[in-house]
């Protein structure tokens, strides 16, 4: 599909949306006589002024708008009465609302208004002085409210209908189960209120609340608001809770990076619940570590693997410990440690990583239990992400053992179980000189005692009976120049079980061509397994909104320029920005390829840039010219090596540098594995991924116009 496409698509959104209300009419009639018949307004133009005049706070001309909407507009009712209802509330007509919002109710498929038109409908009768109709439409609906909204609402409700103890019960619920939202600062006030009236029946809060909402403050990174209520609430807790508050002041202060506090008031603590001993401990060896008292790190994660061996806090310095080493290349003090994670910690999802973890190490010291160790991740941990790693690095070993029967067998299924991943590109291109050897009966067995995860391997594109009506309703809010609604309309579809895959095409051609980023979202939180269908089991609309375009023949241009190939760099830019010309990362990098202020500074005046400014890396065209000049100048500097160019990509020339040097690589692969940085190691993958998508979707024609 070229852009063009995508255009067509909402071209013909337009047309189907005008034929759903085509034809409407009003006749007007005295006595049983037809005077005359009119066409009426279109209700789609009526929903859109209703809006424009809600949203301006022009509640009557809103309400003589969307007046008679939902019937005269069945499909979309339940957005006409939201709006109407919405506007009904702010005019203080209370009465109204509930009668209106009806039809929100009712709507087929289910409206994604439902939830804030309970709130809204609960409001209106609290305010109208139905406080036992408000509640038993709350909890009629409570599974679809959000929180803390819904239990807000329930509070108000109680405390109209006169049940005070109730609704100090609610209100408890808001402030200490949401302590960082705006409603808990309501809830608090309205505490208080409830606290002096009710004396003596005012319902106590649990100590565990409290020290539930301390712990959730200290979540959030507000560490001192959350050291304060712990060391005010310790004198009200006894047992274990009490030893977890007091270690909790500690971990605030480490969360607060007083690292010198944490570690001196940590050192000191007693406390006699395990657990609690054992996360103190943990939070002393992490103190140590900041404080580069790296002896002391090493003797605290010693005595907490004697104390509290089964403990978590156990596993977690552990891993700490051991991507340090590993970080550091320090292979003896690492492998270890990974292999008592694997082994004391077998059930834990970090056990596969560990496991793996030394299964390469033994594969890049040639160790002869490399191929058995290689074949026990696969017995032990068959849905691992490191699981097609394993089959390629079986495979590779058949084929330097001339096993060519083994390595077609390994690469077949990484091929088939993987189709879209790092190493089933990989595997295909060493499939061609074992294609012609036969089936390897010891390899198909082994592989029959592996229990690979089902994976979706065809997706049904043809829209269902509630997916054709969400998208219709969807065209008709576009077609009204509601387009905002109508997002909302399919991400509640796909995100309640309608063909998300589908929808996810739908939301991708809504928001056209002009918004890449925004589409390859919504493939990937709506059609998350979109990395395990064939190419050809999709349509092409599918994966040109995955794998997006845009720009092309700058990025051709100047990709040919500085001989690199336009597919790498347009998987380098989905992976860097997702195609956004205006992101600006954490680190300050800018634009399609990330260049740095810095960085374009530089390479301005290598490249002789006229009144550059910074601001200019936001241009998608001089940004392209500054990201393939800089990726070619980091690919000669690292003698021709696209992996550790993209390494050096993201992590820097120094770490590339150092990298290259940590084994006898026999081939790139073998480097990529062992770049330490998980978030470098999946970043140059998915890159080298991505641009094995771009060559197999895209033809190689002529580019069109830069858009």
């Amino acid at each position: 599909m070229r852009y063009c496409s995508v255009l067509l698509i909402l071209a013909r959104w337009r047309k189907a949306a005008l034929s759903a209300v085509a034809g409407v009419a009003f006749v007007i009639a005295l006595g049983g006589t037809v005077l005359a018949v009119r066409a009426a307004t279109d209700p789609l133009a009526d929903l859109k002024a209703g809006d424009d005049a809600l949203d301006a706070g022009r509640y009557p001309a809103a309400i003589a708008a969307l007046k008679g909407l939902p019937q005269r507009l069945p499909k979309l009712a339940d957005y006409a009465a939201w709006f109407l209802g919405s506007a009904q509330f702010a005019s203080k007509d209370f009465a109204a609302v509930p009668a209106t919002l009806d039809a929100v109710f009712k709507q087929s498929p289910a409206s994604p208004l439902v939830p804030r038109s309970v709130l809204l409908a609960a409001n209106a009768l609290t305010q109208n002085n139905s406080p036992a109709a408000a509640l038993e439409l709350l909890r009629k609906y409570y599974a679809v409210l959000s929180q803390p909204k819904g239990d807000f609402a329930m509070a108000a409700a109680f405390a109209g209908s006169g049940d005070s103890v109730s609704a100090a019960i609610y209100y408890q619920r808001v402030y200490y189960g949401f302590p960082v939202s705006a409603e808990a600062g309501l809830a608090s006030t309205e505490i208080e209120k409830l606290k002096t009236s009710l004396d003596d029946k005012y319902p106590p809060a649990l100590p565990a609340a409290m020290l539930g909402r301390a712990i959730k403050l200290l979540d959030a990174g507000q560490a001192v608001r959350a050291r304060k209520e712990l060391e005010a609430l310790i004198p009200q807790l006894g047992g274990a809770e009490r030893d977890l508050a007091r270690v909790r002041v500690g971990v605030a202060h480490y969360t607060a990076e007083e690292n010198a506090v944490a570690y001196k008031y940590l050192t000191t603590l007693e406390v006699a619940s395990p657990e609690a001993d054992a996360e103190r401990l943990y939070y002393v060896m992490q103190s140590a570590r900041r404080l580069n008292n790296l002896d002391e790190m090493d003797a605290v994660a010693a005595k907490l693997g004697r104390l509290h061996p089964n403990s978590t806090w156990r596993l977690q310095a552990v891993m700490a410990a051991a991507n340090r080493y590993l970080t550091e290349n320090k292979a003896d003090q690492y492998e270890p440690l990974y292999r008592a994670c694997y082994e004391s910690f077998p059930q834990d999802k970090q056990a596969a990583s560990c496991h793996w973890k030394v299964t390469w190490l033994h594969y890049l010291r040639r160790e002869p239990d490399a191929a058995e160790m290689l074949r026990a991740h696969l017995r032990l941990f068959p849905a691992s992400e490191n699981a097609s790693g394993a089959l390629y690095f079986l495979g590779r070993l058949a084929d330097q053992s001339r096993d060519r029967a083994a390595a077609r067998a390994y690469y077949d299924e990484i091929s088939r179980e993987y189709p879209n991943q790092y190493y089933a590109m990989l595997a295909r291109d060493r499939l061609t000189p074992v294609a012609t050897a036969g089936p390897s009966p010891a390899a198909a067995e082994f592989l029959k005692t592996v229990g690979f995860p089902q994976r979706a391997r065809t997706t049904v594109f043809d829209a269902s009976a509630s997916s054709r009506a969400r998208i219709e309703r969807a065209k008709m809010l576009v077609s009204a120049g509601l387009k905002d609604w109508a997002e909302t309309e399919l991400r509640y579809g796909a995100q309640n079980g309608d063909q998300p895959h589908l929808l996810a095409m739908e939301l991708g051609a809504l928001i056209g061509d002009g918004q890449p980023a925004q589409a390859i979202r919504y493939i990937k939180s709506y059609a998350g397994n979109y990395l395990s269908l064939p190419i050809d089991s999709a349509p092409a609309d599918f994966w040109h909104l995955a794998f997006p375009l845009p720009y092309r023949a700058d990025l051709e241009r100047f990709s040919k320029q500085n001989d690199l190939d336009p597919f790498l760099m347009a998987a380098l830019i989905r992976q860097e920005s997702e195609f956004d010309p205006k992101v600006t990362s954490r680190a300050n990098a800018r634009g399609l390829t990330q260049i740095e202020p810095v960085t374009g500074r530089e390479l301005s005046r290598k490249l002789k840039i006229p009144a550059y400014t910074t601001a200019k890396l936001f241009q998608p065209a001089l940004n392209l010219q500054f990201g393939t000049y800089y990726l070619r100048l980091v690919t000669n500097q690292l003698g021709g090596h696209t992996e550790a160019a993209l390494a050096a990509y993201n992590a820097g020339m120094t770490r590339a540098k150092s990298w290259l040097t940590w084994g006898d690589f026999q081939e790139p692969a073998e480097f990529v594995e062992t770049v330490p940085f998980t978030q470098t190691r999946g970043y140059i993958q998915a890159v080298l991924r991505n641009a094995d998508a771009y060559r197999r979707i895209y033809s190689p024609g002529p580019a069109p116009a830069n858009r």
